[in-house]
Formats: structure tokens, C-alpha cells, sequence
């Protein structure tokens, strides 16, 4: 390497670091570097004297010095750069008009005019024929687009390739035709791919756009499945209220009778004014309990339907009580029928909802009669046994068990289910 080239090179990487704005992520000093290996490479591979190939090699590192200045017209201001370092390294005038010349045949738009310039101008557009084409390319996108020179979406930078490729590029030196140009076509149906790719892909998106829009259309509106499922969610919370409150019921009663047998009973024969007062009260908390197992007790239907049922669309099949005897491949057949008929979905969530509402009315119907009857008997049982003992005299601690009574103790016991919690009982 004679010292010429060896100061080009700090020359040029100096300077490039110093002056070329930050925003040449393709044309910078990496760039540099790549042209002047290619350069170096075909003139391995190429009879080229040596005079020849230090032209070459000055040009591939002085031939875009003149982005420093401008953009637009930056081979002119190249050349002028390399002028003035030339001379500055005492070069001799034919060297520095065959840079010059040179450099100006790195033009894109024109046609490279002597042998030396073809070989630059191969050497300047090698990455079309190498495998870091794509790296170099989306480098030189974004490039254009930090300076403000043109935004190219990916679909547009694909189709600026495959023009500049297949359309606008050639290579003019036998090395160059030989060795970079099968790579330089691989990259070219790589892109030609891709674009079949995205079209593919595109039209795949339109698809299914087109056929979600559509059925869109065709299924109901979103208010409408909210009502449904707003509906039925009320309902089934509602009936699950309903057996809460009949359990409650039923534990209160239960626990009632348990204590009047227990220690009320006994003492009816030596207490007799107290057998009503009992009666009553006893029989307030039998019917509310019997109330209680009404509301919640379950009516299962046949579970049975025919085919018939189905085309006539008079069974519900959201209901467990019209197929629970049904076996698997009937109910999947019918199901899927049901799915064909928008109408008859709708249907079915109609109807599941109407019985759904029934069945609440006649659960709430029956708890409202059962608490009015405990709530009535509690007072009337209460009035009794006020008026029992005032007529006979009889004190409350004589009715009361003692204080010792194990049979009290015990129910209560039976009651928590445990030493660690406590109730008082009055």
C-alpha cells in the first residue's frame, strides 16, 4: 500500500468524523470502507496495472467526501475535496484528473465512460450482488428519510428495490457479471418473494375484513347480547337469593323446634294453659319450614324431545330439563340444528328466559307467604304465652328451665357446634 493511499484513508476518516453529519447512516465511512474492498477485490481478479489500481483505490476513498457539503451535486464538491488533497500530497496532474474523472462516473444517472470508471461505479453499487444488500439498503431508507428527502413506507421502499434491481442497475466489468451478479439476482427474488408474501398476506386480511364485517352484519346487534346476557345473569343470581333466604328459613325453624321439643314439651302436663300457646308457635315454624322445602324444591321435566321437536323448534335446548335423557350424538345433532337458525337461538334464550322468570315468581310468591306466616306466628306464639301466663298466674321462672338443665345445655351446644363460640339464647 503506497503512503498516498495510507493518508487518503486517515484523510478521509478524519474528516468524516469531524464534518459529515450524523445523519448519512448509509454514505458514511463504513460505505467508504465497502466500496474500497470491492475495488481491491476486483483488482485482484483483474489484469489492472498498478498505476490504474491506485486511482482506483483514491477514488473508492475520496468519492463521497462532497456529502460533507451538499447532497445534490456532491460528486462536483468531491472532486474538488480530492483536488486539494491531492495536490496537497503532491500527486501528479494525470493521477489527480483520473481521480476526478473517476468520481464522476460514481454518477447513478449516467453512464460510466472509460474502463477505470466502470470498475468504480461496480465497485460503488457491489452491495446489490452481496449478502448485507438488505442491511445496506434499509440503512439508505432511513437515511432519506432523517434528511427529509423522501419517506418510504416498506411496501414502497420493497417496490423502489425490485425497480432499481430488475430496471435501473447493471454491473459493467466481467469480474463484477461473473461473481456479484447471481447474488445480485438472489436478492432480487428474495424481494419479489417478499412482495408475494405481503400480497398474499394482504389479500388474506381483506378476507377476513370482508367476511368479519360481514358477519357482523348478519349477527345481532352488541345491545342486543347484552340483554340476554345481563338477563340471565340477573335471573340466576336472583334465583340463587331466593334458596339463600329459604335456607335461612329452614335452619332458623329447625333450630326452633328442636328447643320447644326439647324443654317445652315436658312441661305441658304440669302446665297445661300452655299446650295453645305451644301449638301455636309449633305450628307457625312446621309450615314455614314446609313453605321453605316448596320454594326450593326442584321440578325436573321429562328430558325427553324428538326430531320433530326440534324442526318445529318447540324444545328448548339451552335447559338441561329437555335433554338430560338424551344421549351425547342427539343433543350434539341437535345443538348444531339449533346453530343453523339465528332465529331459533334467540328463540331458546327467549324461552330460557321467560321460565327462568317464572320459576323466580313462584319461589318469591311462596317465600313472601312463608316469612309473612313465621313473622305472624312469632307474634301470635308471643301474645299466647303472654296471655296464658297473666290469666293463670303463673310466674316465667316456672316455665323456664333451670339453670342446670342439662337438656338446655345441651341443645344449645348442639346449636354452635362448638365450646369456642357462644350464642346467648333468650
Amino acid at each position: 500500500m503506497s503512503k498516498l493511499i495510507e493518508s487518503a484513508e486517515k484523510f478521509v476518516f478524519d474528516l468524516f468524523k469531524n464534518e459529515l453529519d450524523a445523519s448519512f447512516l448509509y454514505h458514511n465511512y463504513t460505505h467508504t470502507e465497502r466500496v474500497l474492498r470491492s475495488v481491491r477485490e476486483i483488482i485482484k481478479n483483474t489484469d489492472i496495472s498498478k498505476k490504474d489500481a491506485e486511482v482506483l483505490e483514491l477514488t473508492a476513498l475520496l468519492h463521497d467526501t462532497g456529502y460533507i457539503k451538499t447532497r445534490e451535486g456532491h460528486e462536483e464538491e468531491s472532486v474538488k475535496i480530492a483536488t486539494a488533497f491531492l495536490k496537497d500530497n503532491d500527486a501528479d496532474k494525470k493521477t489527480i484528473e483520473a481521480v476526478n474523472s473517476c468520481i464522476m462516473d460514481t454518477k447513478f444517472k449516467d453512464s460510466p465512460k472509460t474502463h477505470l470508471g466502470k470498475v468504480i461505479r461496480d465497485a460503488d453499487a457491489s452491495h446489490f450482488g452481496k449478502k448485507y444488500f438488505l442491511e445496506a439498503s434499509e440503512f439508505l431508507r432511513k437515511e432519506l428519510e432523517l434528511q427529509g428527502i423522501a419517506s418510504y413506507t416498506p411496501n414502497e421502499w420493497l417496490d423502489e428495490n425490485i425497480k432499481v434491481l430488475a430496471e435501473k442497475h447493471e454491473f459493467y466489468t466481467d469480474y463484477a457479471l461473473k461473481n456479484w451478479q447471481p447474488r445480485k439476482e438472489k436478492n432480487l427474488s428474495k424481494l419479489i418473494k417478499t412482495k408475494k408474501k405481503r400480497r398474499s398476506k394482504l389479500k388474506t386480511e381483506e378476507l377476513k375484513a370482508k367476511y368479519k364485517a360481514q358477519y357482523k352484519n348478519e349477527s345481532p346487534e352488541r345491545g342486543i347480547q347484552t340483554f340476554y346476557r345481563v338477563a340471565l345473569r340477573n335471573h340466576i343470581k336472583l334465583s340463587d337469593i331466593a334458596d339463600t333466604k329459604a335456607n335461612i328459613l329452614l335452619s332458623v325453624n329447625a333450630i326452633i323446634i328442636s328447643l320447644v321439643l326439647a324443654n317445652l314439651i315436658s312441661k305441658l302436663d304440669t302446665n297445661p294453659y300452655l299446650v295453645y300457646p305451644t301449638a301455636i308457635f309449633t305450628l307457625s315454624c312446621v309450615i314455614s319450614m314446609v313453605l321453605s322445602i316448596i320454594a326450593t324444591r326442584p321440578n325436573v321435566t321429562s328430558g325427553e324431545f324428538t326430531k320433530e321437536d326440534v324442526a318445529n323448534k318447540d324444545v328448548n335446548l339451552t335447559f338441561f330439563g329437555n335433554f338430560h335423557k338424551m344421549s351425547l350424538a342427539e343433543y350434539d345433532w341437535a345443538v348444531k340444528e339449533l346453530l343453523k337458525d339465528k332465529d331459533y337461538v334467540y328463540s331458546s334464550l327467549t324461552k330460557d328466559l321467560y321460565f327462568l322468570g317464572k320459576v323466580l315468581e313462584r319461589k318469591y310468591r311462596i317465600l313472601r307467604i312463608t316469612y309473612t306466616i313465621f313473622m305472624i306466628g312469632m307474634i301470635v306464639s308471643v301474645l299466647s304465652f303472654g296471655i296464658a301466663l297473666k290469666t293463670n298466674g303463673a310466674k316465667l321462672e316456672d316455665v323456664l328451665p333451670d339453670e342446670n338443665d342439662s337438656t338446655l345445655i345441651n341443645s344449645i351446644y348442639e346449636i354452635t357446634g362448638s365450646d369456642n363460640e357462644t350464642y346467648k339464647v333468650v
